[in-house]
This record gives structure tokens, sequence and C-alpha cells, in this order.
């Protein structure tokens, strides 16, 4: 369950705005790729492997059994689902999305594996919606509240607020065939705040 993250835009903040548009490799990247096919192969083995457990002849009783092939498959399946929830978030690319490909805003596009290491793209437009998290292997999430200045204060950033009411797609996940399947969007309101939720399958 994420936690709920309220960013308040400052004056003059640039985000990224003295990173170079460079690729980043995450180090880590060939460790979890190793980790989640070494755990993918391990759940398949233990799935093949629990039917001989009632086949083979042996003294131990049917509960037994049953008992020993649900432990196999219970322990196999919870450390494939725990590489696959502590992998999920950490990044192997990343590109900055300069002001002149991203129309006049600064972002970032973020390449991730799935457990079955399928490549997901996450292209958030506005870099001013990321905030720091505490996941683990993760250093942003897209955050689930803004705070814009006033016009007074930051003219050029208090623009970028919609009407209140109005909704606006902060970031989009894609797959391997660069098909949307998910928005990160949020629902202005008044003041310059707004509300953020994920439609479909993001990566935050």
């Amino acid at each position: 369950m994420h936690a709920i993250a309220v960013v308040v835009i400052p004056k003059t903040m640039h985000f990224l705005s003295c990173t170079p548009p460079v690729s980043y490799h995450g180090p880590l990247t060939q460790t979890f790729r190793r980790l989640k096919i070494f755990s993918l192969s391990s759940l398949a083995l233990s799935c093949v492997m629990a039917p001989f457990i009632f086949i083979v002849e042996s003294s131990l009783p049917m509960s037994a059994r049953i008992a020993l092939a649900t432990t196999a498959l219970t322990t196999s399946g919870v450390s494939t689902a725990l590489v696959g929830w502590s992998g999920a978030p950490y990044v192997v690319d990343l590109r900055r999305l300069t002001p002149a490909e991203n129309g006049g805003i600064e972002g970032i596009e973020m390449t991730t594996l799935t457990l079955t290491l399928r490549k997901l793209t996450t292209r958030v437009y506005d870099a001013d919606f990321l905030v720091d998290t505490k996941r683990p292997f993760a250093k942003w999430e897209l955050a689930h509240r803004v705070q814009l200045p006033s016009p007074s204060e930051e003219p050029a950033t208090a623009a970028k607020a919609g009407a209140p009411g109005e909704v606006e797609t902060v970031a989009e996940t894609l797959d391997a065939n660069n098909s949307v399947i998910g928005r990160w969007v949020v629902k202005w309101e008044e003041g310059g705040a707004g509300s953020c939720k994920a439609v479909g399958r993001v990566v935050r």
C-alpha cells in the first residue's frame, strides 16, 4: 500500500535541470534479471515436481504428502512474489525528456522490467510531479497530491494548473508494443491544488 504524498512545488524549482540528456543504466539490472530468472525457474520446478510427491511410493500418509507439496509450492510462490514486488519499481534505464521534445516541460522516461522480464516504459511528462519515496530500490514516485504556487509567486509554474475539475495526464506507462496500459492523471482543484490517481496499470 502506497503512502499518500503531498508535494508543494516551490518557486524556482527546476527538477533535473542540471542533468545532461544522457541515458542512465541501473547498476543492479543484471542482478535483478538473474534473480527473476532463478525465482521463476524454481517456481516452475516446484510445480513440475509436486505431482511426483503423490506418485512415488512412500510410507508417508496422504495428509503428509499434501502438506509437503503445499509447503513447497507456497514457499516458492511467496519468494517469487517478493522478488517481483521488490524489483517492480527498479529503473533499468532512464532518459531525460527535454522541453524541446516534451511540449516545453521537462520530464523523464524510465524503463522497468516485469517479473517475466518484459519491458515497461513510463513517461513522466512533468518531473515536478515526482517526489521522494521510501520504497526499496526506488528513489522517486508519482505524487498523490500537488500544490502549485500562486501566480503572484511563480507565474510560469502556476500556469501549469488546469481549471477546477479538469483532468490531465501526468504520466503514461507503455508495454513493449508501445501500447498505453496505464496513466497517472491529476484532477485540478481550486488554488492550484490537484489530486492524482492511477487509471489502468501504471508504474509509479
